[in-house]
């Protein structure tokens, strides 16, 4: 059985950047990846390990001008529950709706998932195509990484070793529409084999698309943009030759990878027709 590593407790915010910075040691939020960690199955297993748990100030949710602010310790009960989130980003909610059962939703945080960095991470995508922003923290002082630049590599991110993630500030745009579809083994408590989000300015019904974002997760090394496909989308209405010619391009954008969840195909072809479906309810036709 591997050694259990010692936990430290800060009471505030300076107390965990003097931990960070004297590293190294493992953050944990909700901590519902801990056992894996301690396995090393995802790499070596942490020296330390640095409980954020009794941070309240990395939780809330709260309006700030035109944008919706998370704390990183925000959980997906919390985004359920939330009514600005209910009147704001109910794609989050619906997001966060597919993540585990409801021991999952009450511990795990959006702050834990984007960290965690797995690319089959259920909000990712959904953050992608809303043109999310991270806040990060350390005893340097405050930066913001946009997440089109946050996942750098598989389980890798943006953040320094001495930073925690502190806030996630998600843009409210007029007439922005967001989407989201998951698809998994089963309807409930599955990884997901193909995450597909989608975000455009809608004019009306019948109007060309505009500022589209497309993000998708499971289907490369890191959550992505399809930007050649964002491109087929952009200035086009939602007709069936847009979501055809939409689809065409997706699929042979993506070039995903075999494992033990599903084949590359298999995706490929899955966030196509996912693609086409959106596109197709979202010109009611």
């Amino acid at each position: 059985m591997p050694v259990e590593p010692p936990v430290v407790s800060p009471r505030d915010l300076v107390e965990a950047y003097a931990v960070l910075a004297d590293g190294p040691v493992r953050p944990i939020a909700g901590g519902t990846d801990l056992m894996v960690a301690l396995t090393g199955e995802l790499g070596e297993p942490p020296d330390r390990i640095l409980d954020l748990w009794g941070l309240d100030a990395l939780r809330g949710i709260a309006l700030d001008g035109d944008a919706i602010m998370l704390g990183a310790l925000t959980t997906y009960t919390d985004i359920r529950r939330s009514a600005l989130c209910g009147e704001h980003l109910p794609v989050l909610v619906e997001a966060a709706a597919t993540i585990g059962a409801a021991q999952i939703q009450n511990r795990g945080t959006i702050g834990g998932n984007v960290v965690n960095a797995s690319p089959a991470g259920d909000t990712l995508p959904v953050l992608l195509a809303a043109d999310a922003s991270f806040v990060l923290g350390s005893a340097r002082g405050e930066r913001v990484v946009p997440a089109t630049a946050f996942w750098i590599a598989y389980r890798r991110t943006a953040l320094a070793p001495d930073e925690l993630l502190l806030r996630i500030r998600i843009p409210l745009l007029a007439g922005r529409e967001l989407r989201y579809r998951k698809v998994g083994t089963r309807r409930a408590q599955s990884i997901s084999k193909v995450v597909v989000a989608l975000g455009w300015r809608d004019a009306g019904p019948a109007a060309p698309w505009t500022d589209v974002r497309l993000a998708l997760g499971s289907v490369a090394a890191t959550p992505i943009r399809a930007l050649a496909t964002e491109a087929v989308l952009e200035d086009r209405p939602p007709t069936p030759e847009t979501a055809d010619l939409a689809a065409e391009t997706l699929a042979g954008e993506l070039h995903p990878i075999d494992d033990v969840r599903s084949t590359a195909e298999y995706r490929r072809l899955v966030a196509a027709r996912v693609l086409h479906r959106l596109v197709r309810e979202a010109g009611g036709w």
